[in-house]
């Protein structure tokens, strides 16, 4: 590459035009640009099902882009490693226990944190689960607890956060959808509704939420190579090695959150180089 052009935020596009202001870092096998975005607003964030998988992938990057990242699992073990880790990033990492599948009186758990933690400019959706099994056989506590933990507890969560966000002159909300929400899969039925409807509340947020300042952004993978593939509730057997790798999903997300404050990319759907598996 010559001295005269760079890589965009997430690396994964070159520039058009010369670039030779903005300073550069190294990340995970990417250049990312320093950018400017929302510049007065300080490197904090919030990421959910942060202790593995594209959670643990997404604090990562965000620390390694200057980023204080509270951390947030249902278990304080589990997030101690990455806790150590981020701080070897130079940053401050903060984890807190918080099981988002226990939807009454989320809100004020999240409001807890932030009161720990302090200010946000950045929340990362990512927690969820994931369920097979056919439609016409799958039991109404298993629809709800799918629904209350891929949908509602987002919604908690949202509400929780936006008076700090407001109150910071605005920020960056994303959240992990599916490609599942997009595409009919078969068995997937419950799984697919929860995040078809993560993708309209997101759409809304936006709208909603744009005179504040906040950016609402939806990431919908396709197949990720994560532990969801060993939980009890998944029964499917792909090829992992074809999947995408939570590192990516990872940069592509850290790559929407450092667009100038000016653009945001509201919908993204990234799927594996060989498609639906």
């Amino acid at each position: 590459m010559r001295s005269d052009e760079a890589l965009s935020w997430s690396g994964l596009f070159q520039l058009a035009t010369p670039v030779t202001s903005a300073p550069m870092f190294f990340v995970d096998g990417y250049f990312l640009l320093q950018t400017s975005t929302f510049p007065d607003l300080p490197r904090r964030a919030l990421v959910t099902g942060a202790s593995r998988g594209i959670g643990r992938a997404i604090a990562h990057a965000l620390a390694r882009s200057g980023y204080d990242v509270a951390l947030i699992s249902r278990s304080l073990d589990s997030l101690q490693p990455v806790q150590e880790e981020l701080a070897a990033c130079g940053v401050v990492a903060k984890a807190y226990a918080v099981d988002l599948a226990h939807t009454e009186g989320l809100q004020g758990r999240i409001a807890e944190v932030l009161a720990d933690f302090g200010s946000l400019s950045v929340v990362v959706n990512n927690a969820g689960m994931g369920y097979t099994g056919a439609i016409a056989t799958t039991p109404l506590a298993d629809w709800q607890r799918v629904i209350d933990l891929n949908l509602t507890s987002v919604f908690q969560c949202i509400q929780a956060v936006l008076p700090t966000l407001r109150a910071g002159g605005g920020g960056t909300i994303v959240n992990i959808s599916s490609v599942a929400a997009k595409s009919a899969f078969p068995d997937w039925g419950a799984y697919s509704v929860s995040k078809a409807a993560l993708v309209a509340l997101s759409r809304v947020l936006a709208v909603e939420e744009r005179s504040h300042g906040i950016r609402v952004v939806t990431v919908s993978p396709g197949a990720v190579n994560t532990p969801i593939w060993d939980t009890d509730t998944v029964q499917a057997d792909f090829d992992r090695s074809s999947m995408l790798s939570p590192e990516v999903v990872a940069q592509t997300v850290l790559h929407t959150i450092l667009l100038p404050s000016q653009a945001v990319i509201e919908d993204l759907t990234l799927m594996p180089a060989g498609g639906a598996l």
